[in-house]
């Protein structure tokens, strides 16, 4: 992925340096668990764990020659550790190498996506409940249908991304495996015990089978993940960039004191992260199909989906870091005219309160055809430029026959549409934080001596002093008669 999309972490991560660092690691933890096995002397696992290091340089002259990756990978490592790299890949495959330390890369990487979903999560929670109440015309097809708030598209967008979530999470733990098992999978010189230590120092889980390689079922599946949170990410940018419009004008991205939207027109402010948050997540979907696609190999492996997928996964997963935390960055500095939101609600005529009519009409007995036509035609004088729909009904005599001024009036309220706006943000489990009634605090041990004087010189009975606040005296305590606890039990 070019250098504009990649965010340090995860581009680190997919870096050739990267790749070459996972695999050596992978090979250090198969020495190790040998010589934990006694098949590997313990001095030279130290001194190939000391002295195994690799240059990117050397291993691509020698790619030149040999013609492939893992080889020249092998010799660069070993004529920096002498001797004892005889024991280095010892009984393995290559993607016995390569798969693991893939499962190993991609684990890491899950750990960096579901950290940025979880703060564009909270950032979507924040934002519906700021605008729980901020009203809004909702739209179907484009065009005005009833009211909503921002809050509930805010709230919408949070619970989608908690399903991508709990997907994503899954497919990352479907990826996150390794194997160690030989070149077609039988364990035939490479116990079932050496990889499963070597799988416990990784933090891997084993397959319950493979032949040569890890199946690709579970990669497709994680880029099938990848390719819906994409779409759930243009979803918001697509919904910005439409409210952004001039027309509209109800929501912005943020927009720098020194930015510009454009070369030729001053005035111009363009959504531009919106769009290009539109434009990557299609690129994911690209590379998901790619990836379907690899999941049928020859017999027990070919090699049609490894270039795919040095493409596809590192692009995608580098992606989908770099729009989580665009996507953030949009929703934190979201401007919300509130104003204009109103406007346009109001600049519909009334249009949006027609359902609401059409019932009344119904429940004063008229048929839902009879109904429907009375509101049209008057709705359609109102689409026409004429007055607001409230008074284009008020005029029409046949309306008037089911419906008074009065009625009329009282159906056009906004609070009609939210009444039920309580019981979606808890089925959601978005609530707002009630505050805690602060407890008076007790007044001074001075203050409460004043009030038993007074209590006293006024003949009442002052209140029984909190522990530790007064000691009896002895005598005081002797003078009071003792009652047994069945006595006490009585009173």
């Amino acid at each position: 992925m070019i250098e504009r999309y990649t965010r340090r972490e995860m581009g680190r991560l997919f870096s050739d340096r990267g790749l070459f660092q996972s695999w050596l690691e992978v090979e250090l933890a198969v020495v190790d668990a040998w010589a934990e096995l006694g098949r590997v002397p313990r001095e030279a696992a130290q001194k190939i764990r000391q002295r195994a290091k690799f240059s990117l340089r050397r291993i691509r002259q020698i790619e030149q020659e040999v013609g492939h990756d893992v080889i020249a990978f092998l010799q660069c490592v070993a004529e920096n550790v002498g001797e004892e790299a005889r024991y280095i890949h010892l009984g393995l495959t290559s993607n016995d190498v390569i798969d693991t330390a893939q499962g190993l890369r991609l684990k890491q990487a899950g750990e960096l996506i579901l950290k940025g979903l979880d703060r564009l999560i909270a950032t979507c929670r924040k934002l519906a409940l700021a605008h729980k109440h901020t009203l809004m015309a909702g739209r179907t097809h484009g065009i005005q249908a009833e009211p909503i708030t921002f809050g509930l598209k805010a709230l919408i967008w949070y619970t989608e991304l908690r399903r991508q979530r709990s997907r994503l999470q899954k497919s990352f733990e479907e990826v996150s495996v390794g194997k160690i098992s030989g070149a077609v999978g039988t364990y035939a010189h490479l116990p079932p015990e050496l990889e499963e230590k070597v799988l416990h120092r990784l933090g891997l889980k084993r397959c319950e089978i493979t032949n040569q390689i890890v199946q690709r079922d579970r990669h497709a599946f994680l880029m099938a993940c990848l390719a819906c949170l994409g779409g759930t990410l243009e979803k918001i940018a697509t919904t910005i960039r439409s409210l952004q419009r001039s027309e509209i004008g109800e929501l912005y991205e943020p927009f720098g004191k020194a930015q510009k939207g454009s070369s030729a027109m001053p005035h111009k402010r363009n959504p531009i992260v919106s769009e290009r948050i539109c434009g990557l997540a299609r690129v994911i979907r690209g590379n998901a199909l790619a990836t379907l696609e690899s999941q049928a190999l020859w017999d027990e492996r070919d090699i049609s989906h490894s270039s795919v997928e040095r493409v596809a996964l590192a692009d995608s997963l580098i992606l989908t870091d770099y729009l989580l935390e665009r996507t953030n960055w949009l929703l934190e500095g979201l401007e919300v005219n509130q104003k204009r939101m109103k406007e346009n609600l109001d600049r519909g005529g009334g249009l949006i309160f027609s359902q609401r009519v059409l019932l009344a009409l119904i429940e004063k007995g008229l048929s839902r055809e009879q109904a429907y036509e009375l509101v049209q035609r008057n709705a359609k004088k109102t689409w026409e430029g004429g007055a607001g729909l409230m008074e284009n009904l008020d005029r029409d005599l046949e309306v008037r026959k089911y419906l008074s001024r009065k009625e009329l009036s009282d159906l056009f309220s906004y609070d009609y549409f939210l009444k039920h706006l309580d019981y979606i943000y808890q089925r959601c489990g978005v609530e707002e934080k009630k505050e805690k009634k602060s407890t008076p605090a007790r007044p001074a041990k001075e203050e409460r001596k004043r009030t038993r004087r007074t209590a006293k010189k006024n003949g009442q009975k002052s209140a029984k002093p909190e522990n530790g606040e007064q000691k009896e005296t002895r005598a005081e305590a002797g003078g009071r008669q003792r009652r047994s606890p069945r006595s006490r039990k009585k009173r």
